[in-house]
């Protein structure tokens, strides 16, 4: 199967998530690795051996290391790239994808941040068509600049609604 190519348009015009967002990302890391450390601690306090306990510790660190990595290099495959009839989103790593959602087949644009997002200052934009296989997000925009695509995107699928 042929790799996609993004490369085919300007780098440069492809839009990246904010910097922050790897941020974002360090914390969802971080939380289930904390988690894993405790239940080690937890093991620790009922006297598990401490070759077990070492071992455990380990585990969780090498696991969190991994994700860690996994999330980091997945903020790096997002871009958005807006063209005159269409937005291309592109994502992925093991399995690259590239949604080409038209204008006029945009039914609503959701622009939504979760609490760590929110703290970051950072939100996602959603893009709803018809075709759910279509629909689209784009994460780790500034607040701004989500607010910003959702306004122009709703304008140009009016605009390009009106047109059919």
């Amino acid at each position: 199967m042929p790799s996609l190519n993004t490369a085919a348009v300007e780098p440069e015009s492809w839009h990246k998530p904010s910097a922050r967002l790897r941020h974002v990302r360090h914390v969802e890391a971080l939380v289930p690795t904390a988690v894993g450390a405790g239940a080690v601690a937890a093991l620790v306090a009922l006297n598990v051996s401490a070759g077990a306990a070492i071992a455990g510790a380990a585990a969780v660190l090498a696991a969190g290391a991994v994700l860690d990595v996994v999330l980091q290099r997945r903020v790096g495959a997002w871009g958005y790239l807006e063209r005159e009839d269409d937005l291309l989103v592109r994502r992925g790593l093991i399995v690259q994808r590239l949604s080409v959602v038209p204008y006029g087949r945009m039914q609503f644009v959701d622009v939504t941040a979760g609490p760590i997002e929110r703290s970051f200052g950072l939100a996602t934009v959603r893009l709803h068509t018809a075709a759910a296989a279509t629909d689209a997000r784009i994460p780790g925009l500034e607040a701004a600049e989500a607010a910003r695509l959702r306004d122009q995107l709703a304008a140009l699928g009016e605009a390009s609604a009106a047109g059919l």
